[in-house]
């Protein structure tokens, strides 16, 4: 087996996670125009923390986190504000893509633990995402709760989902 590194990305990988990014949200789910480079680049790019697993020198899982408003779901959830439980920080959680390979291993697992970890240490106690409406389960078995109307479009539907530091130490068995 080979051997999986995970950690914060670095200017180095900004190639590999905009490729990733492309094929994920272009290629396999309709979000966005497809374009000549084959990159997409994330309107929050410079705001975001990225977590990669890397195997050798190659990036085949992203996730990425950022905590400044607006987050993408205000733009989506009119008033989000009434949507959420009380909490001190909230990070929005986005832009999770693992290359078809590393599906069904334990990269996806291992992404969201370390950017958790990451996030609890900057303060974050509330968990937001869009999530994949193909994925539904796998979020709500993570602890993630729906709230509001399904937003996107067809072939890119998405379910607003929340997640609470307790919830998410009673799912992840952390204490």
């Amino acid at each position: 087996m080979e051997r999986l590194t995970y950690r914060i990305a670095n200017t180095a990988d900004f190639d590999a996670i905009h490729a990733l990014n492309y094929a994920t949200f272009v290629e396999e789910i309709p979000q966005h125009a497809v374009n000549a480079q084959r990159r997409l680049v994330d309107r929050f790019h410079d705001e975001n923390t990225y977590v990669v697993c890397v195997v050798g020198t190659r990036v085949v899982g992203m996730v990425c986190g950022r905590c400044e408003r607006p987050f993408s779901l205000d733009a989506k959830v009119a008033g989000l504000d009434r949507w959420l439980p009380a909490h001190r920080k909230a990070v929005e959680i986005r832009l999770l893509a693992v290359s078809r390979e590393w599906r069904k291993t334990t990269v996806f697992h291992d992404l969201m633990s370390f950017l958790a970890r990451h996030f609890i240490a900057q303060g974050c106690d509330l968990a937001l995402i869009s999530g994949t409406v193909r994925e539904l389960k796998l979020y709500r078995h993570l602890g993630f709760e729906p709230f509001g109307a399904r937003v996107g479009t067809d072939g890119a539907m998405y379910q607003p989902m929340a997640l609470t530091l307790e919830a998410f130490e009673r799912t992840s068995g952390a204490a």
